[in-house]
């Protein structure tokens, strides 16, 4: 037993400097194998982590923008089914000869979410099949099922001004760069065009002087309106005027009656401002379908349908941009 243990205990010491040393040469050729070769490699690894990373913080901002339009849909379809519980009536596709009353300015902006999202999916099945080099027969389904569903947002927009012509005229239903450009409730036709024409090219002589035209006359059209609307402001406001001065005598009050109900007369015509603005938009787009072949006019529906894209999207980034 005395001869055993010294060798016994030689041997663990050996086997534990063994470890030892293979723990320290395994470090040793780790440390050299991880280390970058030169600081070129160093940048481009911290440019992918830095890469990466934007890229996560920008999925995570689309998702949480899309999480709250979601919940901003949701809350406003509850609001529209707790009215029509106590008794507002909204009339549904095909007939919308119901007055939309008491709580119209959110019943509008829940139909116009709806019929923008129709939008949309109608929009990319039109972008898909231009792609694709569909034939002029599928085309022309695709683009007549849009401009009849631009029909019905001029539907929808006439019943809300009879509830609440201010909502349509000021509209607080769009973006803020969208109200940026907006005119009468919408957009102006003439504008439109010269925007399209530089989308459209090449054009025909026959087609360029066709356009032209339309867009002088709807430039015409708009100028009437405008001016019609700058008299009714002016004349409301003389009438307004009309009714200041010394209050409390019985003939000054019934003055007052008489000169408010001469305005509220005269707002009544907004609503045949925002009825005739509209019609001028429509019969320019169906006037455009006229003028341009099929593929033309698909090309010009993404055209616009992309313009107003891009201006909601500057909404988002201006009220997203960094505040000190």
């Amino acid at each position: 037993m005395a001869d055993i243990s010294p060798s016994t205990s030689t041997d663990a010491d050996t086997e534990d400097k063994n470890r030892f040393l293979n723990q320290q040469l395994c470090a040793v050729a780790s440390d050299g194998s991880d280390r970058p070769k030169d600081q070129k490699t160093l940048r481009r690894l911290a440019q992918n982590r830095e890469a990466a990373r934007k890229s996560r913080l920008r999925k995570k901002a689309y998702v949480q923008q899309l999480e709250s339009s979601r919940m901003k849909l949701t809350q406003l379809e509850q609001e529209l089914q707790r009215a029509r519980q106590q008794g507002i009536f909204i009339s549904g596709s095909g007939d919308q000869s119901q007055s939309m009353s008491g709580n119209g300015a959110l019943a509008f902006d829940v139909e116009y979410a709806r019929w923008l999202e129709e939008q949309n999916r109608r929009i990319n099945e039109l972008r898909g099949a231009v792609n694709s080099h569909a034939g002029d027969a599928e085309l022309r389904i695709i683009v007549d099922g849009i401009l009849a569903h631009y029909d019905d947002i001029f539907r929808i927009k006439g019943d809300a001004a009879k509830a609440d012509v201010f909502h349509i005229l000021s509209g607080m239903w769009k973006t803020p760069a969208e109200r940026c450009f907006l005119w009468l409730g919408g957009f102006r036709s003439s504008e439109l065009l010269k925007l399209l024409i530089n989308q459209l090219e090449p054009l025909t002589e026959q087609q360029l002087l066709a356009i032209n035209n339309l867009q002088q006359s709807s430039q015409q059209a708009e100028d009437a309106l405008s001016q019609g609307m700058e008299a009714l402001q002016q004349s409301l406001a003389e009438t307004l005027a009309g009714s200041l001065g010394p209050s409390g005598s019985s003939g000054n009050v019934a003055n007052y009656m008489g000169q408010m109900a001469m305005a509220m007369g005269k707002l009544g015509t907004l609503e045949g401002f925002i009825r005739q603005a509209d019609n001028l938009r429509q019969q320019t787009l169906q006037q455009m379908h006229r003028i341009l072949t099929t593929r033309q006019s698909a090309r010009a529906l993404l055209a616009i349908t992309d313009y107003f894209s891009r201006l909601r999207a500057l909404s988002s980034l201006w009220l997203a941009r960094p505040r000190e």
